[in-house]
């Protein structure tokens, strides 16, 4: 299957999950959670690289797409964006890698882990191994 025809799919059930998870909760008139709007793009990406990580069974679709909705309750997406990109490249070696390893950029990784793991752990995602 392509990367493409891979979003493609997961755009798919994204679209689903909303309406389905309404249904199933029978929340019915409640007012929903407060949440940050992200662009479908961000969220496809976040789903994606989760699955990369921890699997690319249907399953794995409902379950990364809950964990980015859960950080998407705690973050605006400008500081998702921010903490997750200083996590990612935390172990960037380097002089190019100094500026993911000042003190701010440490903080900001070890918020943006604590609450993928929170995410993950609500939506029953198993992390295979904690990145240091």
């Amino acid at each position: 299957m392509t990367p493409r025809c891979c979003a493609l799919t997961v755009l798919t059930c994204l679209s689903l999950i909303s309406p389905l998870s309404f249904a199933a909760t029978g929340t019915g008139g409640a007012a929903p959670a407060k949440t940050h709007n992200y662009p479908t793009e961000g969220r496809v990406e976040y789903v994606l690289g989760c699955m990369d990580d921890n699997g690319h069974d249907f399953a794995n679709v409902y379950k990364c797409s809950c964990a980015i909705d859960k950080i998407a309750q705690v973050l605006t997406y400008d500081d998702y964006v921010e903490q997750s990109t200083f996590s990612k490249y935390a172990t960037l070696g380097g002089e190019g890698g100094a500026e993911f390893r000042v003190d701010r950029a440490k903080a900001q990784t070890k918020k943006y882990r604590d609450l993928q793991k929170d995410a993950y752990k609500a939506c029953g995602i198993q992390q295979k191994s904690a990145a240091k």
